[in-house]
């Protein structure tokens, strides 16, 4: 493992340059992602930080996409707690793996999990701004403008479940195809995107909670759900 991090070390340095060069995350937010990704790969391995890697990704190109038709268009830099928010989960996961080895199979197959949601929940809404056709809201139903916290769509919750099955086909690559293992990051992380529309059809839109904090809960709600499951 320490020759994994030998090599890998230069690669994360070169990536938070990377990201503080064309201004996609801010400086702290750099050095936090590098960070995610070191523990990540000392808990996980290679495949843990294909898995990372995907996801922001995935992200970076969803975001990125069409900005013109979303709610907010303008360009944002992300930052630490949004860094945290989406990859901390599976950070704390990957370095619970690494001084347990004895359960390191559940913790991985949750740190997938956290992974598969934070995925669901970013291409869900981003491309649902732009492919969805009906927005509803998750708790009524009722017809809501596009953008709102707890708004979804069909078109946005399929292709949040598209990315949760690019997670899936990471970990089975890496560390063996387990259909069992894979149904389930599938459906924690869906579950976990549905968790987040649900917060922030109540909590966030009564402003008790951030959005920082509900992307934090649905990753932590998909890695519980992954590990409920597991046996």
């Amino acid at each position: 493992m320490h020759y994994q991090l030998i090599i890998v070390l230069p690669l994360l340095v070169i990536f938070m340059i990377a990201c503080i060069k064309t201004r996609k995350l801010t400086v702290p937010a750099s050095l936090l992602a590098g960070f995610i990704g070191y523990l990540i790969i000392a808990g996980a391995g290679y495949p843990g930080l294909i898995m990372l890697g995907a996801f922001f990704i995935m992200g970076v190109l969803a975001t990125s996409h069409k900005k013109e038709l979303k709610a907010n268009a303008g360009e944002q830099q992300r930052t630490a707690s949004q860094v945290f928010a989406n990859g901390g989960m599976a950070a704390i996961l990957a370095t619970f793996a690494m001084f347990q080895p004895a359960w390191a199979e559940e913790l991985l197959l949750m740190m997938a999990a956290s992974l598969a949601s934070a995925t669901a929940d970013t291409l869900s809404s981003e491309l649902g701004m732009v492919y969805g056709r009906n927005f509803y809201n998750i708790l009524s139903f009722k017809r809501e403008a596009k953008g709102l916290d707890g708004v979804v769509s069909l078109e946005g919750t399929l292709l949040g479940a598209a990315g949760t099955l690019v997670i899936a086909i990471i970990y089975g690559i890496g560390y063996g195809f387990n259909n069992k293992y894979l149904v389930i990051i599938v459906f924690a992380g869906v579950m976990g995107n549905l968790a987040d529309s649900v917060l922030g059809a109540t909590l966030e839109r009564k402003h008790q909670i951030g959005n920082d904090t509900v992307n934090f809960l649905n990753t932590l709600f998909a890695a519980l759900l992954a590990g409920s499951l597991y046996w």
